[in-house]
């Protein structure tokens, strides 16, 4: 399945709506430290409510740990600055769809690290500066799992 990347979340209750998004989907939610909110918060378990159980949830110490632990073949990091459309990539299993922190994004130095195999955004009228991250993921892992024909699912 897809691995869904969160790099900093500050919002707990977008990390427990990922938790329900991986749940739901049989992604794998991995989240990079530091993180703006303790995993135990009652916004964050408010939002994944009983779906912990369900999904698969690592948290990394740092970037570099994640990548180490995953060596993942593929990044898409998700921007507003990208020129390619979410859409327009030919998603694969164990891909890692990347989404940096609210309300600032991913830095710099995370889209110009080499593991970033691409980088994508998702349209959005003019004048618009991102979505909420909780719905950008559900937007990027569903394309991916559309794609794939929805493997698993009822």
């Amino acid at each position: 399945m897809f691995r869904l990347m969160f790099h900093e979340p500050r919002i707990p209750g977008n990390t427990g709506n990922a938790i329900r998004l991986a749940a739901g989907t049989g992604s794998e939610l991995h989240l990079i430290e530091p993180l703006g909110f303790d995993l135990s918060e009652a916004k964050l378990r408010r939002a994944g409510l009983d779906y912990h159980d369900l999904a698969s949830v690592t948290v990394h110490p740092d970037l570099a740990t994640a990548w180490s632990r995953l060596r993942p073949e593929r990044v898409y990091a998700f921007t507003t600055r990208a020129a390619t459309v979410h859409t327009e990539v030919a998603y694969r299993p164990g891909d890692v769809l990347l989404f940096g922190a609210e309300p600032s994004g991913l830095p710099a130095e995370v889209l110009a690290d080499d593991h970033i195999t691409g980088e994508v955004r998702i349209p959005m009228l003019p004048g618009r500066r991102s979505m909420n991250l909780a719905n950008a993921a559900s937007v990027g892992v569903y394309e991916a799992w559309r794609q794939h024909g929805f493997p698993g699912a009822v």
